[in-house]
């Protein structure tokens, strides 16, 4: 019998759950901080805080489970219940396939959906954690939050432009992505550990995602100049808030 994580909820037979997947396992070295980029102070609290926030606030998920590198010890110290899985691996795809059997050893089912969902996109809404469940749960593939490329792409070559793309049917990628649980265990363990995102996994399989639409606010928190925008939208959101 496996033992069930702290802060476990009752597991009951139920027909295709919800369950969020946080990989959080990453070093940050492109955001320029002294440390893990999720783990840096941004409006008052830890940036992957304000991620945690947002999907405790989605009522149909059963559990979030947050992968962690084996020997951090960052959230033996936070007052928050997600479920910690200690088995991040050496790349993002590594880490959530980790994640993936630490929910299926924990209650997850093959056909359950999964939300995975990047621990430095720290400006993700409930309200667009639903939409993507909404859009979703009847599909045959699942899909993922995306934004139309409202800028022109350039392709270069020695540092000069080469061509100019069509941006018309272009989109940037985003998370949370949902797909079935075993469906993208099995995606992921043969694209291999080079895949950047789940979509991408599930492409290489042939299946056809769905884009639903998400919001040009919800970016990946990546260089140094990307934390200073993220506490202005943070700012103005707790500043909106207030005067309800």
């Amino acid at each position: 019998m496996i033992d069930s994580p702290q802060n476990s909820p009752p597991i009951r037979p139920l027909a295709a759950r919800f369950w969020a997947l946080i990989p959080c396992a990453g070093t940050g070295s492109r955001a320029g901080a002294t440390g893990p980029k999720q783990y840096q102070p941004l409006a008052g609290q830890p940036l992957v805080l304000h991620t945690l926030a947002a999907f405790a606030q989605v009522t149909r998920l059963t559990q979030t489970a947050v992968v962690v590198a084996a020997e951090d010890s960052f959230f033996t110290t936070q007052p928050i219940a997600p479920w910690i899985a200690p088995c991040g691996g050496p790349t993002r795809a590594s880490s959530v396939l980790n994640g993936l059997n630490f929910l299926l050893q924990h209650g997850g089912a093959p056909d359950d959906w999964v939300l995975v969902h990047d621990a430095a996109r720290c400006l993700i809404t409930p309200a667009q954690i639903n939409a993507l469940i909404d859009a979703c749960a009847s599909d045959e593939v699942g899909g993922l939050l995306a934004h139309k490329l409202p800028d022109t792409l350039k392709i270069e070559v020695a540092g000069r432009v080469a061509n100019t793309l069509d941006r018309g049917d272009k989109w940037l990628a985003q998370t949370p992505q949902m797909f079935r649980l075993g469906a993208l265990l099995s995606a992921l363990a043969q694209a291999g550990d080079q895949v950047t995102d789940e979509s991408s996994a599930m492409e290489s399989m042939g299946w056809r995602p769905l884009l639903v639409s998400g919001s040009a606010q919800n970016f990946k928190v990546t260089y140094p100049e990307d934390f200073a925008l993220a506490e202005a939208v943070l700012h103005a959101r707790f500043n909106q808030e207030s005067k309800k």
